[in-house]
């Protein structure tokens, strides 16, 4: 079973930044795509941002211009940095592996809480 790790979550207040971190444990299959979705209390979990070997990104509508996506394919790690961030970002941050052309993640992380609070 693929592990996938994620840190940098915390307490944040509104406007602020913050960055999450996920790695992987060994080799990982190619081609590949790595991401981030979300989950915030009552409701449904929701893709943030993903990311292909060769650096072709997605956002969601609601994060763009705000989050940033980016790996590091030598380490199998992936980022999100988060800036301006907004109270509706609270949520639980989960990383996903997924394989090239498939329609869901084969792997995921076992979650980071973002809060954001005044």
């Amino acid at each position: 079973q693929k592990q996938l790790v994620e840190s940098g979550g915390g307490l944040v207040q509104p406007g602020g930044s913050l960055t999450l971190s996920c790695a992987t444990s060994g080799s990982i299959f190619t081609p590949n795509i790595m991401g981030w979705y979300r989950q915030a209390p009552g409701k449904q979990r929701e893709l943030v941002a993903t990311i292909t070997r060769g650096g072709n990104t997605n956002y969601a509508d609601s994060v763009k211009g705000r989050f940033t996506v980016s790996r590091d394919n030598g380490k199998n790690t992936v980022y999100l940095q988060m800036s301006s961030l907004k109270l509706e970002d609270t949520a639980v941050y989960y990383c996903i592996l997924q394989r090239y052309g498939s329609s869901s993640p084969a792997y995921w992380g076992q979650g980071t809480q973002v809060t954001v609070s005044s």
